[in-house]
């Protein structure tokens, strides 16, 4: 078996809607953690996990300001798992047009 802990971790990290709606609520710019759970039902503590879920796969990177905590989307986290995905996509892509003959 082939291991790639770097995309295991963020792959993991895309399996759940909750934390796939942060990223998406990020790509308009940095937030407070306050304000990005407040629109999830649950606990700020559930948010919380989530988003240290996010932060160990490298999506995400947090900054202390004050008590503040702010996150932002980290540049090209996800290249090593599009390049992955790429790479899948067009041996598939390859395969169905061979068996297509």
């Amino acid at each position: 078996m082939v291991e790639h802990p770097g995309l295991d971790a963020k792959y993991g990290a895309l399996a759940d809607p909750v934390r796939r709606a942060i990223l998406v609520a990020l790509r308009a710019g940095e937030a407070r953690i306050t304000d990005l759970a407040a629109p999830f039902p649950m606990t700020f503590a559930g948010v919380s996990r989530h988003i240290g879920v996010l932060e160990k796969a490298g999506l995400v990177t947090r900054e202390k300001r004050g008590r503040e905590h702010w996150l932002h989307l980290t540049p090209g986290a996800l290249d090593d798992a599009q390049e992955w995905m790429l790479d899948q996509t067009s041996f598939w892509a390859r395969r169905q047009a061979h068996q297509a003959r």
